[in-house]
């Protein structure tokens, strides 16, 4: 290494390079991660047993309490949960719309609001059921649960659409109230019962699954199976008491309207 104010045409000489640094041996950072301009450090974790909400909450709450962070620094939790956050907001706004579609759907083609009620009851049962099945299985509330509940709505649904179907069919013909009831539920026993237990049948694999991809497909399956079974027994005991109770109300308070026309034309004469 040349000296400094050295003449140029002297013979070059060297030194000791610890005469003029000193070396030091410690350990740091492997790498050095920035995002928008800001150092980064990602810590993961893997969770087993439990749903993620709830792991974070309890993270979230042991932070706040034992760690200060320093001026400038902050902390955000990414990752599923991140992922989880936003499908659920977006799922907050998907799954009533999917509701009210269906309800749309039912009025456009029973033609009474009354009716495309009735059929809609199966819902609320179908997604009792599918909350049961989760509990008795340990299995936490998930997206891919969610998605399985919209599936089980439509499924719920078209049972109950068949079968009243059958029976305005029946009252349309002439058949009595009680009469029609009976009958359009016993024909379509058999229907509605193929239909639930075919589609519940399909998903047992998904329910069983243990390989790649079945924390994703079990809740979907276990919803839809325990949702159509009590939408299933909707169906067949509660939609025909319910048509029953109501049809036979409208039907009453129609002829009392139809005797309240009359009578006052009848003093006329």
């Amino acid at each position: 290494m040349p000296l400094p104010h050295a003449n140029p045409n002297a013979p070059a000489a060297s030194i000791p390079l610890r005469t003029i640094a000193s070396f030091e041996q410690t350990e740091g950072a492997n790498q050095i991660s920035r995002e928008n301009g800001k150092r980064r450090v990602v810590a993961t974790a893997e969770v087993r047993g439990r749903d993620i909400g709830s792991v974070v909450a309890d993270a979230q709450a042991r932070v706040d309490e034992r760690v200060k962070l320093a001026p400038g620094s902050f902390l955000t939790w990414g990752g599923q949960f991140e992922n989880f956050s936003v499908a659920r907001q977006r799922l907050m706004v998907v799954v009533p719309g999917c509701f009210l579609l269906i309800y749309l759907l039912l009025f456009g083609a029973l033609g009474s609001p009354r009716d495309a009620l009735l059929v809609f009851s199966a819902v609320p049962l179908a997604l009792t059921g599918g909350i049961a099945a989760l509990w008795l299985r340990g299995m936490p509330f998930s997206i891919s649960a969610a998605v399985g509940f919209i599936a089980l709505s439509g499924v719920a649904v078209l049972n109950g659409l068949v079968m009243l179907t059958q029976i305005r069919k029946l009252i349309e013909e002439g058949t009595d109230s009680r009469t029609a009831i009976r009958e359009g539920a016993l024909t379509r026993f058999r229907p509605v019962v193929m239909t639930a237990l075919v589609a519940s049948l399909g998903f047992v694999p998904m329910a069983l699954a243990t390989g790649t991809g079945a924390e994703v497909q079990k809740p979907l399956a276990t919803v839809v199976i325990g949702g159509l079974l009590t939408a299933t027994l909707l169906t067949l005991l509660v939609l025909p008491a319910l048509y029953s109770r109501f049809s036979v109300a409208r039907a009453g308070a129609q002829r009392a309207r139809d005797d309240a026309k009359f009578i006052p034309k009848r003093a006329a004469e």
